[in-house]
């Protein structure tokens, strides 16, 4: 149920307010309170009751700090100040019951965060800090109608081959350069280099995504991306490696399915195993890079892939990308010998500058924006424009069928407080 409109709630919001069950939690606020630039007037005496009160008939702040200690229902109650709190306000909530299931089902009906009692000064800081992040961070935008979505998945043959540099430079240029709003899904968990490359820290929303599958919705990839420009965001992850991914894929399809609905073109960095273990991964992708480098090996998983393509989605466009390329005296195989054995032409090759690849892994930036003037490097910009070009003249055959949505039900506070990040669940 959302909360009646109030045309006096509609006019300037606070950039906090608290309401506090006690003296100690409000002197540990107020300090905390004018370090960020905020009124300590703004911390109120009565906790969720007064909360629920006074927020019926004034705008809600950007930040809600709310004390539940005097709450004897602490998530029905939490349902009652959604009913009052406007979409876009980030809620801070503490209380003195320290369960692991309380704090998840808090975060599950959408607030921020749960802060046990008493407050931590460095807890609070670092809640808050987040917060302002998240408010600060530009919406994504729907994608455009206008441009049929395009689906591309980066493949190497070998290990080494280019592939993730590959990958980041595409999802740059359709952003950049062919003007989509574009995500790079990296599905390297343990040693995805998406963000790595473009001087971002991964965050946590692809871990979240797999280890919580049924979170995944638009308002989750709105909150887990992390935006390298204003037409790229980047969906990476450094898992641990002592922490082996248990999955059976749903939730990266998942993730192909929302992103599908944010953004005009999504890049998925796909690593060789993920092809076999979760071929459904390729159902709705439109073409296929497929990187390679001229070694024997790389031709015998060459032909490999193809032939599992041809048989497992023939429905995807597979282009041919030979990465590194030396001299011919420094080859392991020639082109032509290469194409023999894959009985294929090579769409695209890309030379191999160590000075630009070197510089481009010290400014954090895709190899396409450094070596933009470089001519054996000019064949990305062509890349991205053949992908575009195909996902253009087959948007009718390509195009998914429209999906009903399925989000959370409209009593959720999912649907309420629109502007907060999903917290990790504590150990």
């Amino acid at each position: 149920m959302n909360a009646p409109f109030n045309p006096a709630r509609t006019g300037h919001r606070d950039p906090f307010v608290a309401f506090v069950c006690d003296e100690t939690t409000a002197e540990t606020l107020r300090p905390i309170a004018v370090e960020l630039g905020w009124s300590p007037e703004k911390v109120n005496k009565g906790g969720l009751r007064n909360a629920v009160q006074t927020l019926s008939v004034s705008a809600s702040p950007n930040i809600l700090f709310v004390d539940l200690s005097e709450s004897g229902d602490p998530l029905n109650d939490i349902n009652a100040l959604a009913e009052v709190c406007e979409p876009g306000t980030v809620v801070i909530a503490s209380g003195q019951v320290n369960d692991v299931r309380l704090y998840r089902d808090l975060v599950a009906s959408g607030i921020h965060d749960y802060l046990l009692k008493p407050l931590n000064p460095d807890a609070l800081r670092d809640a808050f800090a987040q917060a302002q992040t998240l408010l600060n961070a530009p919406k994504l935008a729907e994608a455009s109608a206008d441009h049929p979505h395009c689906a591309v998945a980066v493949i190497g043959t070998r290990g080494g081959a280019g592939a993730s540099t590959i990958a980041t430079s595409l999802a740059w240029l359709m952003g950049e350069k062919q003007g989509r709003t574009t995500a790079l899904l990296d599905l390297d968990v343990h040693f995805g280099t998406g963000a790595l490359a473009l001087d971002l820290e991964p965050g946590r929303g692809l871990t979240d995504a797999i280890e919580n599958p049924s979170r995944i919705d638009g308002l989750f990839i709105e909150r887990a991306m992390v935006r390298a420009s204003d037409r790229l965001s980047v969906l990476s992850a450094e898992a641990p490696i002592h922490s082996p991914i248990m999955t059976d894929g749903a939730a990266f399809y998942q993730l192909q399915e929302e992103i599908r609905t944010a953004f005009e073109c999504t890049v998925v960095d796909l690593p060789r195993s993920m092809l076999v273990n979760h071929p459904h991964l390729i159902t709705d992708v439109q073409v296929a890079v497929l990187v390679t480098e001229l070694t024997l090996a790389a031709a015998r998983d060459a032909i490999r892939i193809l032939s599992w393509f041809k048989s497992n989605a023939p429905q995807t466009q597979v282009i041919v990308v030979a990465n590194k390329i030396q001299q011919a005296a420094v080859l392991e195989i020639s082109r032509k010998d290469f194409e023999g054995s894959i009985e294929r032409k090579i769409d695209f090759l890309l030379s191999y500058d160590a000075k630009v690849a070197s510089q481009s892994a010290k400014l954090g930036k895709p190899l396409a924006e450094v070596g933009k003037g470089n001519k054996g490097l000019s064949a990305l910009a062509d890349l991205a424009a053949r992908i575009a070009g195909i996902a253009d003249s087959g948007a009718d055959e390509a195009a998914p069928k429209s999906k009903a949505k399925v989000g959370k039900g409209s009593g959720s506070l999912f649907d309420k407080f629109k502007g907060k990040m999903p917290a990790k669940a504590k150990k």
